[in-house]
């Protein structure tokens, strides 16, 4: 194969490739303007075997999609200083979510500079941001995230701000530093070069501002103190309906004792499908058959997420030991019980790959198939065994990650806030979540399957 091919060469390789393509818009500054990438087949129909699922983390395995969408609404109100909803109602569902749910951070914060744009404060922006790095550069726990802050202060002539936090930490015997206020003269010295600010400059400031409300609430959910800024007794962070009962059966964990999660199982769906459930007339026989064939074949399950490795393991942990605690009430015999719980103990046992934007980078995270494409490979399989790979998505562009990594059966999983998403790459759209996938479609194990 050449090299280098010209435009009707390229038009035919593209042709034998696939039947669909999609185009990606990369981001602001990124060469080429966008990508066009050819998708798997879709596959609408059960499989002989599955040997791998592929999952994402935000609102498709956990519930904290919520917590994303509400730092990004912070970030917001803070530049445009319209704090209270007297001011500003907020992000709009309908018209706002499907842009700012399963791209990169970049590709959500480009939207909103470019959508509330004429309402920025300049001067909040600044003080915003300043304030973001001051926190990061004293408190943050990821190395990744305050290398970038650095860089953009020192991008921006406000090194006097890393000269400032270091100050502050020699005066400092605590490893956790309070809030600190900026000191005019700190203030007035940055920024000097950078007049004005280009919309690029503006965006990377954005994200910062956004990380920083990220990270305040993550730690203090770590550290299982009260969140700044937040009145809420429900919890942030919880794994969706039947998430451990699906990760327990594609283990092979469950065989015969799967009928006695029925009632589980069909609570959950209820949960997430907001009606009741009914089944056809033998799906119990076909449940345990499903069962069976995971307990003989287990397959193996990656998770894979946009957000940074810090961010998915302060998550995943508290996932699964809301995991644990449930299947300690499991109706099951005291072996399967006790293998589960030993799958649940940590995230390493449960999942065989754990893919995140900390293994990739911020301009080629969803739609882009990195991710996914670092998962099949983490786990071994071979692009001829992708036809029996299972993917989940609860957005747009998650479910054209899957497909565009090469995973033909792509099932999403559309929550509240992604009701507004284009779903049309999917093979099948699961309003009942993953305990539909186990309840009417078996796990898309082919019923009839030799054990």
């Amino acid at each position: 194969m050449n090299k280098f091919i010209n435009q009707k060469e390229a038009a035919s390789l593209f042709s034998k490739q696939a039947e669909t393509f999609t185009v990606i818009k990369n981001p602001e500054g990124i060469y080429p303007l966008c990508d066009i990438v050819p998708l798997a087949e879709k596959i609408e129909k059960p499989l002989k075997q599955v040997k791998a699922v592929v999952c994402d983390m935000d609102g498709t395995t956990t519930t904290t999609e919520g917590l994303c969408i509400h730092s990004l609404e912070y970030m917001v109100r803070k530049i445009t200083r319209r704090m209270q909803t007297s001011h500003w109602n907020g992000l709009d569902p309908l018209v706002d979510y499907p842009h700012i749910i399963g791209n990169s951070t970049t590709r959500h914060v480009e939207y909103l500079i470019e959508t509330y744009g004429k309402n920025i404060r300049e001067n909040e922006l600044k003080r915003s941001f300043l304030d973001a790095a001051l926190w990061f550069l004293t408190n943050g726990e990821d190395d990744q995230r305050i290398k970038e802050v650095r860089q953009n202060l020192i991008a921006l002539n406000c090194n006097v701000i890393l000269e400032f936090a270091e100050t502050i930490k020699k005066q400092s015997r605590d490893t956790k530093i309070a809030r600190q206020k900026l000191p005019d003269t700190v203030l007035s010295s940055c920024f000097k070069a950078v007049q004005p600010l280009s919309f690029t400059q503006t965006v990377k400031m954005a994200i910062d501002i956004y990380y920083q409300r990220y990270h305040e609430i993550l730690a203090a959910i770590d550290a299982h103190k009260a969140i700044p800024g937040m009145d809420r007794s429900d919890s942030l962070i919880e794994p969706m309906p039947g998430i451990g009962i699906y990760l327990a059966l594609i283990k092979g964990l469950l065989g015969d004792e799967i009928e006695k999660l029925i009632p589980l199982l069909t609570y959950a769906y209820e949960q997430k499908a907001g009606k009741p459930w009914s089944g056809e007339e033998d799906f119990i026989r076909k449940l345990v058959h499903t069962s069976r064939i995971f307990e003989k074949h287990p397959a193996k399950i990656a998770i894979v997420t946009s957000s940074i490795f810090y961010e998915a393991r302060i998550v995943m942990t508290q996932v699964f030991q809301l995991l644990k605690r449930d299947a300690e009430s499991w109706p099951l015999s005291i072996e399967r019980k006790s293998r589960i719980l030993e799958t649940f103990s940590t995230v390493k046992n449960g999942y065989d790959a754990f893919v995140t934007a900390s293994d990739s980078n911020e301009i080629r995270l969803k739609p882009h198939r990195d991710l996914y494409s670092i998962a099949l490979h983490q786990m071994g399989i071979h692009q001829n065994d992708f036809d029996k790979v299972i993917g989940f998505e609860d957005s747009e562009s998650g479910t054209i990650a899957i497909r565009a990594a090469g995973v033909g059966l792509c099932c999403a999983v559309p929550f509240h806030e992604t009701k507004g998403h284009d779903l049309s790459a999917a093979s099948f759209i699961l309003h009942g979540g993953v305990p539909e996938a186990i309840l009417n479609h078996y796990s898309f194990i082919k019923t009839g399957a030799g054990l």
